[in-house]
């Protein structure tokens, strides 16, 4: 530019004037002064917009690549994620045979995390977090509190649902599904690690990978059951952490973190997630049933061919009840089982998955070796369809069946089970829900019926007496229980 300002749009100058020009043209001293003047200005002006319109783009390239899904996806769930602040109410635990067999009540705080599924205020999170809650607290990531109803909660898929009280204007996550990970893609688990330990109530968010899909656990310790046909990951996830979200990379919900194993109590890399398509499932069944309703098939199963290190290799066909949805779809037992609705059965453990994922009702293919594929109609738990019977104002038992037997995996093909009793006639008794009772005071009870009537008579006369039950494939017997104070 500031040759042709020079040149004045005529040839090119010859000469020394010429040399001077040029020399001046390009910036260089030549053989003559530099003029300065108003065209250096302009130049270095030009040169001054170009970096500075250079330095904008760089920088909005920037900070747009610092925008990745990650990012993306934390901004859109974690608003809906909330810290569950949890009071109990706990019997403390004798210290020697001296202390009073009834010690009082103290309390005991837990943390945990859930989210925001719908603009009602219905909470998802863990049945452990909020297992045994006398009051319960939801803290949003803007402070505001909220006291929540437990809706339900259900042991076995370790899902509980909560309703705050007089909730509006809140977020919402976005639910996904978990039918389509891939092992290897982006995961990021939101969550409250510690609670209030960390000063304010913005949830962590921590990133990884999908590690593998379908993990079973083996409960171990106080933990209350299996988790089955899980989601692991590498992402963090921390005391505090449970019942939070684990997020895909399109910021959707894809489970809810549950569980980690480890050594030290921390995060190890090796942590696990409930998919979302069950927990929905589970939650559907709460709010609108109280209940799970889960699926009964008919049919038990055990390992086969068992190498030297325990591993099973085959599943077997170990009984079929009569009556059964199996049996009428023609299930017999010894056959190997291969499939059950599309999901492969190598484990006991991957058919205890494959029905928790069930509902009564489901029509499902079970395919067995050498056979055609049958389709079976999922029915309610026999223990649920059978009739109760009232023994107390707050007891009420099933006269146990082959159904219920092989529905329970119970020892005792007789006997009353406990389908509902309430707290202080448990800590009373010593029953609690799950156990058969078999006898009272030496009289062997093989009906619910029977049970209620040996229960009344001690009742009528006002006499001690001892229980006799299974729990657990054991026979328990109480010590001398009275009605004293009932």
């Amino acid at each position: 530019m500031a040759a042709a300002l020079l040149c004045g749009g005529c040839g090119p100058p010859d000469g020394a004037e010429g040399r001077v020009a040029e020399a001046q043209a390009l910036g260089g001293t030549g053989a003559a002064p530099q003029t300065g003047g108003w065209a250096d200005d302009a130049q270095e002006a030009a040169e001054g917009s170009r970096t500075a319109s250079e330095e904008a783009q760089a920088a909005e390239g920037l900070s747009s690549s610092r925008s990745t899904a990650i990012v993306r996806a934390a901004r859109h769930v974690a608003p809906a994620v909330v810290t569950i602040s949890v009071l109990r109410l706990e019997r403390a635990r004798r210290r020697s045979f001296f202390d009073p067999y009834y010690l009082p009540f103290r309390e005991t705080h837990g943390i945990g995390s859930g989210f925001i599924v719908d603009a009602a205020g219905t909470v998802l999170t863990n049945h452990h977090v909020v297992s045994g809650a006398a009051q319960i607290l939801v803290t949003l990531p803007d402070a505001r509190d909220f006291d929540a109803r437990l809706v339900g909660s259900d042991p076995a898929s370790d899902i509980a649902v909560l309703a705050l009280e007089d909730a509006s204007e809140l977020p919402v996550a976005p639910l996904g599904t978990a039918t389509d990970l891939m092992i290897g893609e982006w995961t990021i688990a939101i969550g409250n690690p510690f609670g209030g330990l960390l000063s304010n109530h913005q949830p962590s968010v921590t990133a990884g990978v999908v590690s593998a899909l379908g993990r079973h656990l083996v409960p171990d310790g106080d933990d209350e059951g299996f988790h089955l046909g899980m989601i692991q990951t590498d992402a963090s996830i921390n005391p505090g952490n449970s019942g939070g979200p684990l997020v895909n990379a399109l910021g959707q919900v894809v489970g809810i973190n549950a569980s980690i194993l480890s050594r030290s109590g921390g995060s190890e890399g090796l942590g696990f997630a409930i998919p979302i398509d069950r927990a929905l499932r589970v939650a559907r069944d709460l709010a609108k049933h109280g209940t799970v309703r889960r699926a009964w098939l008919g049919f038990d199963v055990n390992a086969v061919e068992a190498d030297a290190f325990g591993r099973s290799q085959g599943v077997g066909v170990a009984r079929v009840s009569p009556g059964s949805p199996a049996a009428l779809g023609g299930l017999r037992p010894g056959a190997r089982l291969l499939r059950v609705g599309g999901a492969r059965i190598a484990t006991p453990l991957d058919y205890e998955a494959a029905l928790l994922d069930l509902r009564a009702g489901d029509v499902v293919e079970v395919e067995v070796e050498g056979e055609t594929p049958i389709r079976v109609r999922a029915a309610q738990l026999p223990s649920v369809t059978a009739e109760r019977v009232e023994l107390l104002r707050d007891l009420e038992v099933v006269t146990v069946t082959p159904a219920i037997r092989s529905e329970r995996g119970l020892a005792s093909s007789e006997g009353a089970l406990v389908v509902s009793i309430s707290e202080s006639l448990s800590s009373r008794t010593g029953l609690a829900t799950g156990d058969v009772l078999l006898g009272v005071n030496n009289r062997r009870v093989g009906t619910a019926d029977e049970a209620a009537e040996e229960l009344r008579r001690t009742q009528r006369g006002d006499r001690s007496f001892v229980l006799a039950f299974e729990r657990g494939g054991r026979l328990v017997r109480t010590g001398l229980l009275t009605w004293t104070g009932r």
